[in-house]
C-alpha cells in the first residue's frame, strides 16, 4: 500500500495509511485518522501490550464473548469483526470494528462510515500493521509529524514566547525580526547550561521562524532508536532543533541564534 507511515508513540507498532488522511485529536491511547477534505470515514486504532500470545488470545476472547463477531482475515491478520449502527443528526452510520493481534500485542481498529460506505480503505490500513520489536535497532525514519510532536512544538514555542515577554517585555511573533530578541535572552543567562528542555525550546522557536519565513518547510517526526522528536525538513535537508541549540550548549559551544539561522538558509 502506498501512503503515509505512522509509528506510534513509544514505537510499539507501525502502519501505512492513505496519503489523503491526516491524524486528528482523539481520546488517550487512541489514534484517529480521516480525510479532512473529502470525508470517507473515521479510522481509529488502539494498541495494547500483554504477555506472550496476548494478541491471539484477544481475538479468541472477542469471538467467544461477542456473539455478533465473526472471524475474518484482513491481509495476513486474523481478526474478530463486528459492526454497530447508529443515527446522528438524521444520518445513519455504521462503525466497523476489528480486533486483531500480533504476538504480545492486541489492536482494536474501527472505521465509522455512512451506512453502506466502503471499508476497503480501513482494511488496507489494517493489513499493513506491524509490531515493532522492543530492543531491535531500526533504521532512523522520518514520518509525517504526529500530534504528539505538534503538541511539543506548540508547548516549547509558547514557553519561549513567554520567556521573551518576561525578560525583555517585548512580544514574540515568530518572525525574522525576533532573532535579535532570542539572542538577547541567550546572552542574558536566563537559561541554565544544563536545561536541556529549555534549550530544545530555543531550537524549536528558531525552526518555527524558519518555517514562517521560508516556503516549503515541513515539520516531520524523527524516529531514531529511543528518540522521537520533531524536525524541520526542506526537501532532503533535515533541520534538527536539538542540533541547533542543545547539542552546542552541551558541548560548551556558544549558541548564536543569527549565525545558526543564516547557516540553515545558506545550506538550502
Amino acid at each position: 500500500m502506498q501512503g503515509k507511515k505512522f509509528i506510534s508513540p513509544g514505537a510499539w507498532f507501525s502502519m501505512i495509511y492513505p496519503s489523503s488522511w491526516s491524524e486528528f485529536e482523539d481520546g488517550e491511547g487512541s489514534f484517529l485518522f480521516y480525510n479532512p477534505d473529502v470525508w470517507t470515514g473515521n479510522f481509529r486504532i488502539s494498541a495494547y501490550k500483554g504477555a506472550a500470545g496476548y494478541g491471539k488470545e484477544a481475538v479468541r476472547q472477542e469471538l467467544k464473548e461477542n456473539a455478533s463477531s465473526s472471524a475474518v482475515n484482513v491481509g495476513p491478520l486474523r481478526c474478530a469483526y463486528s459492526k454497530e449502527m447508529f443515527q446522528e443528526e438524521g444520518k445513519y452510520y455504521t462503525s466497523h470494528i476489528w480486533i486483531t493481534g500480533i504476538d504480545d500485542m492486541a489492536f482494536e481498529c474501527s472505521f465509522t462510515v455512512l451506512k453502506g460506505g466502503s471499508v476497503k480503505e480501513a482494511e488496507a490500513v489494517i493489513a499493513t500493521l506491524e509490531r515493532r520489536i522492543e530492543g531491535r535497532k531500526y533504521p532512523a525514519e522520518l514520518i509525517p509529524v504526529r500530534l504528539s510532536e505538534v503538541y511539543l512544538i506548540n508547548e516549547r514555542y509558547g514557553w519561549v514566547e513567554g520567556l521573551v515577554k518576561r525578560e525583555l517585555k517585548k512580544d514574540f511573533q515568530g518572525a525574522e525580526e525576533d532573532l535579535e530578541n532570542l539572542q538577547k535572552v541567550v546572552d542574558s543567562g536566563a537559561i541554565g547550561p544544563k536545561k536541556k528542555d529549555d534549550w530544545m525550546g530555543m531550537g524549536i522557536a528558531l525552526c518555527v521562524i524558519l518555517a514562517n519565513e521560508i516556503e516549503g518547510m515541513e515539520w516531520k517526526t524523527l524516529i531514531d532508536g529511543n528518540r522521537e522528536a520533531p524536525v524541520l525538513c526542506s526537501g532532503d535537508k533535515v533541520i534538527d532543533p536539538m542540533k541547533l541549540s542543545w547539542s552546542k550548549v552541551k558541548s560548551g559551544q556558544p549558541f548564536n541564534v543569527v549565525k545558526e539561522y543564516q547557516s540553515v538558509i545558506d545550506s538550502l
